[in-house]
């Protein structure tokens, strides 16, 4: 197959590195020696570079190679703050897609939100499942899942490389999963950048961005409950710090979190120059100068000095049994969140892949079917309690006392 990870792909580009050779030797006009070398150098980088995007198993076409680097997943509409303004809301416009295409897979679409604190302007993905465009769901506000890509990457990863349209949808066909919007936003703000979704004290508050105002976003726009215990965050490798470390200072607006193949304490991060979109990335470690702010951003020291009164949400590690890290990693994050929850968390090791794209798609079938489930129960739960109180309520304004 002429895919990326094709076998056949790979000869062809070794055939034509071994042309080019026979003719840098067999030809003695130096130009032509000079042109044969220069271009047998172009198959063998093209090698190295498949040979990376095959083991860590990343683009399989290349239709997803090309969506993915050039931002798009399968041309999406966008709806830009300029239509939003202009058509009034947001569920305007999503009404007004093919109601029968959307009732039966859902809608995909991306727009653009500012934070209002953090100043910070970039594209997001929302998933809307069938059930949204469902009669019996006209009144109801759904839980929600964030999903943070790992670094390089953006949100369109996690359609072209991720495939989390398609696993979810079999989930919810197969009843193993229960409707929630999927938001999907860019964390890095370009394929340069490592931010790591951290507040820098004197640069980007990615944290912020991420944690806070993309869900308070969500909740102002789609038909989602407000943050709290009805929503999820998840991620692979960056992403997944990310949700840690989200998840556990953001303790009151998620209630569920993934980590695939996650670390639990900040490396250097690559930000742009002055802080500002587009510069030029450069290394540097955000907390170098604030060992307060360090231990904060530090899962695997954060959840042993968690205040008491905070609640730790419920977590889900998976890591690919390859890479003996991320397997150690999971496994001692969750000896330690042991100090701090009663239930076992669970800990999915993926047989037959390391830190890669493939263990991150084997770990997103159980991950949603766990973090949905949960989800949907806090919804019930909730809707529950509140009917409790409405229901005392009014008995007290029936009923008053003497």
């Amino acid at each position: 197959m002429l895919e990326p990870q094709g076998t056949l792909f790979f000869l062809l580009l070794m055939m034509a590195f071994g042309a080019l050779v026979v003719w840098l030797v067999l030809t003695r006009l130096v130009v032509l020696r000079v042109l044969a070398a220069c271009l047998a150098f172009i198959p063998a980088m093209v090698f190295g570079i498949a040979a990376v995007n095959k083991y860590y198993d990343y683009y399989q076409t290349w239709g997803a190679l090309f969506s993915d680097l050039s931002g798009q997943a399968q041309s999406i509409p966008h709806l830009s703050a300029a239509s939003l303004k202009r058509d009034g809301s947001l569920q305007q416009q999503i009404s007004s897609t093919n109601a029968g295409l959307d009732a039966q897979f859902g809608d995909l679409f991306s727009t653009t939100v500012t934070g209002p604190r953090s100043h910070i302007t970039r594209q997001v993905y929302v998933y809307l499942p069938p059930q949204y465009f469902a009669k019996a769901y006209a009144n109801y506000r759904f839980p929600a899942i964030e999903l943070l890509h790992g670094a390089p990457g953006q949100p369109a990863t996690w359609v072209n490389v991720m495939n989390v349209i398609p696993i979810y949808l079999n989930l919810l066909a197969e009843h193993k999963a229960s409707p929630a919007v999927l938001v999907m936003p860019d964390t890095d703000g370009g394929l340069q950048y490592s931010l790591q979704c951290l507040n820098d004290p004197h640069g980007l508050q990615d944290m912020t961005f991420v944690g806070s105002e993309v869900p308070k976003w969500a909740a102002a726009n789609l038909r989602v409950q407000n943050p709290g215990p009805m929503w999820g965050i998840a991620g692979y490798s960056e992403g997944g710090f990310c949700a840690a470390n989200i998840g556990l200072q953001y303790a009151n607006k998620y209630g569920y979190v993934g980590v695939e193949s996650g670390y639990f304490a900040p490396i250097p991060s690559q930000v742009p120059a002055s802080g500002l979109a587009g510069g030029k990335p450069h290394d540097i470690n955000v907390f170098a100068h604030n060992k307060r702010l360090l231990a904060i951003n530090t899962p695997d020291q954060y959840i042993k000095h968690i205040p008491v009164g905070i609640g730790v949400p419920e977590f889900y590690l998976a890591a690919g049994a390859e890479d003996p890290s991320d397997v150690q990693s999971a496994e001692y994050f969750r000896q330690l969140l042991l100090l701090r929850v009663a239930d076992m968390p669970p800990v999915d090791i993926v047989n037959g892949g390391g830190h890669q794209a493939r263990v991150w798609r084997a770990a997103l079938t159980p991950m949603l079917d766990w973090m949905t489930s949960g989800l949907s129960w806090q919804v019930q739960h909730w809707a529950a309690v509140a009917e409790a109180h409405r229901a005392h309520s009014a008995h007290k304004v029936n009923d008053p006392m003497p």
